[in-house]
């Protein structure tokens, strides 16, 4: 019996010579698996990342080849480590800049909760601050379970509408952040 897994084809018409489907599913799985992951790593977190990104765990396989240092050609914004809450107007500034759709990926327990942090200067999730789509626990995560958070984003990815974006109800999870 053999481990590898195929992927389903998306719904859609076969024939001789041609396959038809939505064109939501073909852009999410477009999407899906050619992610711009931007790492924004302050602490030990970062450290877990580097050795996901390596070529033990090989983030790669699954669509993130490219690291983005520019929130500009980024479309996923993984937010790793302590954030201090000086550091909170800069993060939402990385954010902002990014172009839509965007993610978010909060990795570890300090950037999901403050982590052991409990203290006046260190924001409490950068939730406070910005959207999360995905939280990854763990102090730091193992790079399984980073993967295992990309892999959640990749299906938020692909089965997200074309529409979502536009839809009053994230216009309205936007305007809770300030965001326009």
């Amino acid at each position: 019996m053999s481990d590898i897994q195929l992927v389903d084809a998306p719904a859609g018409v076969e024939g001789a010579g041609f396959f038809a489907t939505s064109l939501d599913k073909a852009i999410g799985i477009a999407r899906a698996n050619s992610m711009w992951p931007l790492p924004f790593a302050t602490s030990c977190c970062g450290i877990e990342f580097m050795a996901t990104m390596a070529s033990h765990y090989d983030l790669s396989r699954f669509g993130a080849e490219r690291l983005s240092f520019s929130p500009r050609q980024a479309d996923l914004l993984m937010v790793m480590g302590t954030i201090s809450k000086k550091m909170g107007p800069v993060l939402r500034q990385v954010y902002l800049q990014m172009a839509e759709p965007r993610w978010v990926m909060a990795v570890g327990a300090c950037a999901s909760s403050g982590g052991i942090f409990d203290t006046y200067s260190v924001l409490q999730g950068i939730d406070e601050v910005i959207p999360v789509d995905v939280y990854v626990p763990g102090c730091p995560p193992r790079p399984e379970a980073i993967i295992d958070g990309f892999m959640q984003i990749q299906q938020l990815v692909k089965t997200e509408s074309l529409r979502r974006r536009s839809e009053p109800k994230y216009q309205k999870l936007l305007a809770s952040y300030g965001i326009q």
